[in-house]
């Protein structure tokens, strides 16, 4: 299409965008916009700087240390719970823009791949801030932490280490933590909230699934074999490994194999 725009420009304004609703917006049009013919992908970009991701004044940001543990003790815990879930699901907006923004020459699928993953974490986040205001708060109500974009920004230079180590780590976390997670809900009476969190499982399982997919691409084109080069950013990024209990069904259903994951239960 002769006036496609460059797919990478427009990502990177998207997640520059520090008002919420407009990054929203900007994730569905995206979206929208490529599955229509109206972007393209360019043979360079201009560089991109690591931390780019524009967020609104609030939530504050504190080391994740210093983020209090998440009860449902009381209807104040119940909220940040909530708040605590919203605020990764915005980040993992950012993280989808961010690499169709950063990394050029690669298959017009990956761009598709991860503006189609960018507009699914914001109606995401969209279902779980409505659920807040429900509570009687917002998003920005309480102190989070950057956990997910200190990767991001680790491994802004090598699309590789960043399929290794965003999706198929720290996102393929939440598979594990979300059966738990809605356990919890369940008992303190919050049936919204797990049904919220049927459809964020359902949708990460795919998600860390195209990490996996394109993690896999990278390695042939590398040649590289998966599982080792895995383990080998693991300890070259000092990453944090699995925690039990682990969600092997929905591991097992984004792409990681039997044998891999023994290996990796091995050093939980």
């Amino acid at each position: 299409m002769p006036d496609a725009r460059d797919v990478h420009a427009a990502a990177r304004a998207v997640l520059a965008e520090r008002d919420v609703e407009a990054k929203l917006a900007g994730a569905a049009r995206l979206q929208a916009e490529w599955n229509t013919g109206r972007l393209q992908a360019a043979d360079s970009i201009e560089p991109v700087a690591p931390d780019l991701a524009g967020r609104p004044e609030r939530p504050p940001l504190v080391p994740p240390d210093q983020v209090a543990r998440r009860t449902l003790r009381d209807r104040t815990g119940h909220a940040a719970l909530i708040h605590a879930l919203a605020h990764i699901e915005f980040n993992a907006i950012n993280l989808a823009l961010d690499a169709v923004c950063r990394y050029p020459g690669l298959p017009d699928g990956f761009y598709r791949d991860w503006l189609q993953v960018a507009a699914e974490e914001a109606h995401h986040f969209s279902l779980l801030r409505a659920h807040l205001r429900s509570l009687g708060h917002d998003y920005g109500d309480f102190p989070a932490h950057d956990g997910l974009m200190q990767m991001a920004r680790a491994t802004a230079h090598d699309p590789l280490a960043r399929m290794a180590l965003v999706p198929r780590l720290l996102e393929a976390r939440g598979l594990d933590a979300t059966p738990e997670i809605q356990q919890k809900l369940r008992g303190y009476g919050d049936a919204a909230g797990v049904a919220i969190l049927d459809i964020i499982l359902r949708d990460e399982v795919a998600h860390v699934a195209t990490g996996d997919r394109w993690f896999r691409h990278l390695c042939r084109q590398r040649g590289l074999e998966p599982e080792s080069a895995y383990r080998d950013l693991l300890d070259r990024y000092r990453a944090p490994r699995p925690r039990r209990p682990v969600n092997t069904a929905a591991r097992l259903q984004a792409g990681f194999t039997g044998a891999e994951l023994e290996a990796l239960l091995d050093h939980c």
